[in-house]
């Protein structure tokens, strides 16, 4: 019996440094810290929630596009319940929007990003945050970038978890787009 999923020749995985060079030294640290999250809670990949979860632990631009404490505090609260193993349940399970079968795409902008170990959803994530600071010339994506690509995806853990939360993800998408329509720029170094 023949294998019918094409054969898509092997890649060099991509390193760290090439994602790093590509994100302000704020969501570099953000993406340590949802690895490092991932890693402690026994997940085999990254996902979005931990991408949120290290989001608003380290990005005061994130918390503040939020519509004050309390909506913030209900997010962070699923968050940590799922961190603890309560509460909204995915460990050991693949972040993906089950549309079509996963199947690595070695010429995708996710994959080139050094997103190796990322659930699909998350990859694409980051893709739509570095595509998003390449759209307003800037040559590094930030935290608002990638909540921005993260609200839009509505297939995402993160925004189950926002939903959950009370957060309108629709309208978080906007407001950060507002904010950087109004100069806000996430250069770092």
């Amino acid at each position: 019996m023949q294998n019918r999923m094409p054969r898509i020749p092997q890649q060099p995985v991509p390193n760290r440094a090439e994602l790093d060079a590509r994100l302000t030294v704020e969501l570099a640290a953000v993406v340590t810290g949802a690895r490092r999250r991932a890693l402690r809670d026994g997940d085999r990949q990254i996902d979005t929630a931990h991408l949120l979860h290290s989001l608003i632990e380290s990005d005061p631009a994130v918390r503040a596009a939020f519509e004050g404490g309390p909506q913030l505090a209900r997010v962070l609260g699923y968050l940590v319940q799922r961190s603890i193993g309560y509460g909204l349940r995915w460990q050991g399970s693949v972040e993906d929007s089950g549309a079509v079968p996963v199947v690595p795409d070695p010429d995708s902008v996710a994959r080139d990003a050094g997103t190796e170990g990322w659930s699909p959803l998350a990859a694409s994530v980051m893709a739509g945050a570095l595509e998003r600071a390449e759209s307003r010339g800037d040559v590094r994506a930030g935290g608002l970038d990638l909540l921005a690509a993260m609200a839009m995806d509505h297939e995402c853990r993160a925004v189950e978890v926002l939903v959950r939360g009370g957060v309108d993800a629709d309208r978080l998408a906007a407001r950060v787009a507002g904010a950087a329509g109004q100069g806000v720029s996430e250069t770092g170094s």
